[in-house]
């Protein structure tokens, strides 16, 4: 099958991309990849997404911005991306796992397959997710107002979130596996110089407590397995990390420390791919900055097929 445009992704740079793109002329083709929606379909409550003042579901909204993009033309493909040959136009992008794959090809492509936190794998981390359990600050700390949270983590974010924590909550306690912290020294001065934050040092959370909420973790002293002790709390911010969800394009397109290289609006090295969302923003990851890229690389593909066009006629 032979389109105009593939958007691999559909969270919200993804899902508005395509919007714009429908509402241009086009008719894209998503690729929904692992996780349809994005991370917001992990969401609870959204209440810093613009227009929504009594806040909406994480999967509503993406939900809504599905059946908006829907209802201007675009078509949905529900799977993976297995690979894509970005060498040569159209451009080759294959679906499916192992042998029942399809492949696609396309004038254009705009890779919007986001990024994802890591977690420290455990059980109750996954259960209690969206129940006190969060990757960011930014999007939950108001939800703490003058509680008690603990943020893991040691390096530049985990300090950020820590700070940030701590103009609205109660207090921070953070845990770190290390005795020293990796963020940079004006940051770790500004944590220590803070009455509201604590740490915890040569520690690491063995389990978050709680039933149906966060109400604290247990942890163990690295140096000493035997030395475990119990931390109440209202909410658990992990903060060791994200990582782009760009493998499939190594050796296909330029990266930087993993994510992808933007040039001038949203142009790639590769001429004719675009990017859009936390697949190359690691700075904000919000909802709102990752759709207004995704309108941004609409704009920049259908201009760039008018140009394309007008060349070849």
């Amino acid at each position: 099958m032979h389109t105009q445009l593939i958007i691999i992704g559909s969270g919200p740079a993804g899902l508005t991309a395509a919007i714009y793109a429908a509402r241009g002329g086009l008719v894209p083709l998503i690729i929904s990849g692992n996780e349809p929606g994005g991370q917001l379909i992990l969401t609870t409550d959204v209440q810093n997404f613009p227009g929504f003042p009594d806040a909406i579901k994480g999967p509503a909204l993406m939900e809504n911005m599905r059946k908006q993009a829907e209802q201007f033309g675009t078509k949905f493909i529900d799977n993976v991306v297995a690979s894509v040959d970005f060498s040569t136009r159209p451009f080759k992008v294959t679906v499916g796992i192992d042998t029942d794959q399809t492949q696609y090809t396309a004038e254009a492509v705009i890779i919007a397959t986001g990024s994802s936190a890591v977690w420290l794998g455990l059980e109750s981390e996954t259960r209690l997710r969206g129940r006190g359990v969060s990757a960011c600050a930014t999007c939950d700390g108001f939800f703490f107002k003058g509680k008690d949270v603990i943020v893991v983590g040691g390096g530049e974010v985990a300090i950020e979130e820590a700070i940030f924590l701590a103009k609205l909550v109660k207090s921070v306690k953070v845990i770190h596996r290390s005795h020293e912290l990796r963020a940079a020294r004006i940051m770790q001065q500004k944590a220590f110089n803070n009455r509201k934050i604590s740490f915890f040092w040569n520690s690491v959370v063995e389990e978050i407590l709680g039933d149906k909420k966060v109400e604290g973790v247990r942890i163990k002293n690295v140096e000493n397995t035997a030395e475990k002790s119990k931390i109440k709390c209202d909410g658990v911010f992990i903060a060791i990390g994200h990582k782009p969800n760009t493998q499939i394009f190594r050796n296909q397109i330029e990266l930087d420390k993993g994510y992808i290289k933007k040039y001038e609006g949203s142009r790639t090295s590769v001429e004719g791919v675009f990017v859009a969302g936390d697949s190359y923003d690691y700075v904000y990851r919000q909802a709102v900055t990752a759709a207004g890229s995704g309108c941004k690389a609409a704009i920049d593909v259908i201009r760039y097929l008018e140009a394309t066009e007008r060349k070849e006629v």
